[in-house]
């Protein structure tokens, strides 16, 4: 730990007032972030991300508290009343705590290290925080750019010396520090960097760090805290603070660039425009006020993550530890692919095609560095979370969809991540499924079935690029899903080396690391086959009884054990909409030409499973996912098989949803005489033509038109000819 040296010369710091100047179309914008609540998902087991930022950023600046358990996940807890700090860095939604980089708290009393609040103390809205501390009176106000937190702190007046504490050895759940240096380099600046371990096993980051008054004092505790005092003669103290996962020279490079100026109101009010120029990609009518709350406070969720990894200048940190430079494109982290494959990146084809060729080359990027297409990527980690190879679809997706990438470099990307021999893959080759007594870490069902989809997707690529022998090849490995179907019960099951299947089977019972399933049961699995539905309808022998097992899914009761994970909620029946596994499965049912019970189902989770409170999420977050599902469903859409874009019709909650879809092209669906009770989609036209399909491609969504839906209080025949199932 490098000691400050106290620098007693004044340096002007020259530093300008910034003028923001917005298009008049920005203004002209309807105001859809007055319809965010950011509170709704902090309780209960949302594990939100509560603070200020703006879309995609690295900055994520809000308040953290003690971790008290699995629920601060995210570093604030609704049920929770001390904070210790505002720190740069969060995660929302995860399974897991990590990062809380850099955290700066306001003090009287610098032994002071943590401060009681009321939530009527608080106030918070797209791109801004702000919260009272009942213990010292101090008001704290954050906004934030892509790379720059900005604090605001004003003292009560009575004051004359204020403190700030910067806090290098916080940090949230796993994450512990392993090193880091804070150095003074003059009377109003402080720079460093915080290198810490965790679920990220090497992370660092490295801040400059500049305060609006010249620091009067500073002393340092146990190496990693710093403790700076200022006289601000009764103004508000202001910090502004740059990131990067570079170095402090970028850190300042990221400030200067992105905040200049001092002006924390424009600064905030510009965080705000930025949030309101993405909600605005998606406008809906109607006259229900939670809905319309619900959805937007959704749509801003979603656009947490992936994150701006890259500085200014294109420098970003790679999976390889080393510096790399893109001044072409911007690099991504966080991306939570288990989660997100299903929802939130079909979601971010629709609305942010102009981000995908940077998502895609982060993929390859990491790709080259690691040898491996992304699993779980945290900052500059492979963390190697969950099971199968969930980039895979997100990047085929791309692929297949037309997006600007190179298609023979991902499709070797994709190729090269499923020839492996980690993480089961080589079990799979020399089987062509995975044993479960061969493989130590159990859950070999879950895995077989998500690389059987992840396959599934390249032989589409590759499909597509005219490689015969590596299609043929992948999709006989897609249907490797088949060998762990036990047609005597219906359920996917473990399978030995021997072919013979698990014993005792317990469909209901689940447990984290244990059985075979991946946080979920044998009914939750059944269904995990978006690739090949109509294939796994097969299996079942008829689409009668396909649907007999599918209705019971809704309906059947049994007990999950004692060891049961948390995951496993918002439950159904056994339908757990609280974690992903679940989130394709009502769509089913339009494959077997019963759209209207999807539409009674859909209605079904969207009313009773989704709230306008702290606990308005009945699972995780997951980094976007929970909610990409609700954006996704009310607008009336939703993308089962895990790449290509075909999107099923369910049941649109709104009147008029326009979304806009990139090139100046708007794509709208109308749904007349829609209500609560009104859910059934009576028939059908796509621009002004009749149309009795139950589903849409991306393709004609991506051509901007019009989907006129006629809805009743009564199931119709729409979508119910064999023609007309996805």
């Amino acid at each position: 730990m490098k000691k400050i040296p106290f620098i007693v010369a004044m340096v002007v710091s020259g530093l300008s007032i910034g003028c923001a100047s917005h298009t008049k179309t920005e203004s002209e914008l309807p105001d859809l972030t007055q319809y965010v609540d950011p509170y709704i998902g902090t309780g209960d087991h949302g594990h939100v991300f509560l603070g200020a930022n703006v879309p995609f950023g690295l900055v994520q600046l809000g308040p953290t508290q003690y971790t008290r358990g699995w629920d601060w996940c995210s570093g604030y807890h609704y049920s929770d009343s001390v904070l210790i700090g505002f720190s740069h860095t969060h995660l929302s939604g995860t399974g897991i705590g990590e990062l809380g980089d850099i955290s700066l708290f306001p003090v009287t009393d610098e032994r002071q290290r943590e401060a009681h609040f009321r939530h009527e103390q608080e106030r918070v809205r797209p791109g801004y925080y702000a919260v009272v501390l009942d213990d010292t009176n101090i008001k704290a106000e954050l906004t934030a750019t892509a790379r720059t937190g900005f604090h605001r702190y004003t003292y009560p007046t009575d004051i004359d010396t204020t403190k700030i504490i910067i806090n290098l050895k916080q940090g949230i759940g796993w994450d512990a520090l392993k090193a880091c240096t804070m150095t003074q380099e003059n009377d109003t600046t402080v720079s460093g960097y915080r290198c810490s371990t965790g679920w990220a096993k090497r992370q660092q980051i490295f801040f400059h760090a500049v305060f609006s008054s010249p620091i009067r004092k500073a002393q340092m505790e146990n190496d990693s805290i710093g403790i700076f005092s200022f006289c601000t003669g009764g103004q508000p103290l202001l910090v502004k603070v740059g990131l990067s996962p570079i170095g402090t020279e970028n850190a300042k490079l990221n400030l200067q660039a992105e905040n200049p100026g001092w002006d924390f109101e424009e600064t905030a009010e510009k965080a705000r425009l930025l949030w309101n120029k993405e909600l605005n990609k998606i406008q809906v009518t109607t006259p229900d006020e939670k809905a319309k709350k619900i959805f937007y406070t959704a749509l801003y969720h979603t656009m947490f993550a992936p994150s701006v990894f890259s500085d200014v200048n294109g420098d970003y940190r790679g999976a390889d530890g080393q510096a790399h430079t893109d001044a072409n494109g911007t690099n991504y982290t966080t991306f939570s692919l288990w989660d997100t494959y299903r929802a939130a990146h079909p979601l971010a084809t629709l609305i942010h095609p102009e981000r995908q060729k940077d998502f895609a080359q982060t993929m390859l990027n990491i790709f080259d560095q690691q040898g491996k297409l992304p699993v779980w990527y945290l900052m500059e980690n492979e963390t190697d979370c969950m099971v199968g190879n969930p980039g895979i679809p997100v990047l085929a997706d791309i692929v297949l969809k037309g997006f600007e990438v190179d298609k023979e470099a991902a499709f070797r990307a994709m190729k090269a991540s499923a020839m492996l021999d980690e993480r089961s893959l080589g079990l799979l080759k020399e089987y062509g499924y995975i044993p479960y007594d061969k493989e130590p870490t159990n859950e070999t069902t879950a895995k077989g079935l998500e690389y059987a989809l992840a396959d599934g997707c390249i032989a589409k690529v590759a499909e597509t690029l005219g490689h015969v022998e590596d299609y043929n090849y992948f999709r006989n490995r897609s249907l490797s899903y088949r060998k762990y179907f036990d047609k005597s019960t219906c359920f996917m099951r473990g399978l030995s080396s021997d072919g013979r299947f698990s014993t005792p089977f317990d469909p209901f019972y689940t447990a984290p690391g244990k059985g075979d399933y991946t946080e979920g049961n044998a009914w939750q699995y059944a269904w995990l086959v978006p690739h090949d539905v109509h294939g796994l309808i097969d299996l079942f022998g008829c689409e009668e009884r396909f649907v007999s097992k599918l209705d019971s899914l809704f309906t059947v009761e049994g007990d999950l054990g004692a060891e049961a994970a948390p995951d496993v909620s918002g439950l159904i029946g056994q339908y757990a909409h609280g974690n992903e596994p679940s989130h394709h499965v009502i769509y089913l049912y339009n494959y077997v030409g019963q759209p209207w019970k999807a539409a009674e189902r859909l209605r079904q989770v969207m009313g009773t499973l989704y709230h306008d409170a702290p606990a308005g999420l009945c699972g995780n977050e997951d980094v976007g996912q929970m909610s990409a599902w609700y954006v996704l469903s009310a607008m009336g859409l939703y993308q089962v098989e895990p790449a290509g874009g075909k999107y099923i019709i369910g049941s649109p909650l709104f009147g008029v949803t326009k979304i806009e879809v990139g090139g100046g092209k708007t794509f709208e669906v109308v749904a007349r005489n829609n209500s609560a009770k009104n859910i059934y989609i009576q028939s059908a036209k796509l621009n002004g033509a009749p149309y009795t399909k139950s589903y849409i491609s991306f393709k004609d969504l991506k051509q901007g038109g019009r989907l006129e839906l006629e809805m009743g209080d009564k199931p119709s025949g729409f979508g119910t000819g064999e023609e007309d199932k996805p």
